[in-house]
C-alpha cells in the first residue's frame, strides 16, 4: 500500500467510525447540549461537514463548485466553527446534517483519490484563512484523520450522555 492508499484508507476509516457512532442516534436527541461539553451531536456534524470541506477538500484541489451549489457551505462555516452549539440549535435537521455529512465524505474521497504522490509535498491551495496545522498536502490530508477522530471522540462522549453506550461489540464474561 501506498501513501496515497494509506491515507484514502485512514480517511475512509475515519468517516466509516464517524457514521457508526451517530447513525443510531435519535434525531430528536441531536440538539441536547450537555452542561459538561457545551457541544451537541448537531454541532458536532455540522462541524466536520465544514472541516472535511476544508482540510480534504478546499486546501487540497480549491473550491469546488458542485458541492457549493449542493450544501450550504456557508451557513454551515457561520455556525459550525467558531459559533457557540446553542447558536444552531433549529437551524438544520438532523437528516439534513447527516445527509450532507455523507456528501461530503463522498467528495472528500473522490478528491483524495485524483491526489498523486508528486503532489503530497506541494503547498496548500490557497484559502483567505491559513491552515491551522498543515502546509502540505500530505499534513492536510493526514490532519484530517487525527481531526476527525478527535470528534469522534466528543461524540462518545456526547452519545452516552444524550443516548447510550455505543456498542463495539465487546462480550465481558
Amino acid at each position: 500500500m501506498n501513501t496515497i492508499e494509506l491515507l484514502i484508507h485512514q480517511n475512509a476509516d475515519a468517516y466509516d467510525w464517524t457514521n457508526k457512532l451517530i447513525e443510531n442516534i435519535p434525531f430528536e436527541k441531536w440538539e441536547i447540549i450537555p452542561d459538561t461539553i457545551e457541544s451537541s451531536i448537531g454541532w458536532q456534524v455540522g462541524h466536520l461537514i465544514i472541516s472535511h470541506y476544508f482540510h480534504s477538500i478546499m486546501v487540497i484541489r480549491g473550491h469546488q463548485m458542485d458541492v457549493l451549489r449542493q450544501l450550504p457551505v456557508k451557513d454551515y462555516s457561520d455556525y459550525f466553527t467558531v459559533a457557540q452549539a446553542e447558536q444552531s440549535v433549529g437551524r438544520f435537521t438532523p437528516e439534513k446534517l447527516l445527509a450532507d455529512l455523507k456528501v461530503m465524505q463522498q467528495k472528500s474521497l473522490e478528491i483524495l483519490a485524483t491526489v498523486t504522490m508528486d503532489e503530497l509535498e506541494n503547498p496548500l491551495e490557497p484559502t483567505p484563512t491559513p491552515h491551522p496545522i498543515a502546509t502540505n498536502k500530505f499534513e492536510a490530508i493526514d490532519w484530517n484523520v487525527k481531526h476527525t477522530m478527535y470528534h469522534c471522540g466528543q461524540i462518545g462522549i456526547l452519545r452516552r450522555i444524550v443516548s447510550e453506550r455505543f456498542n463495539f461489540g465487546l462480550r465481558v464474561g
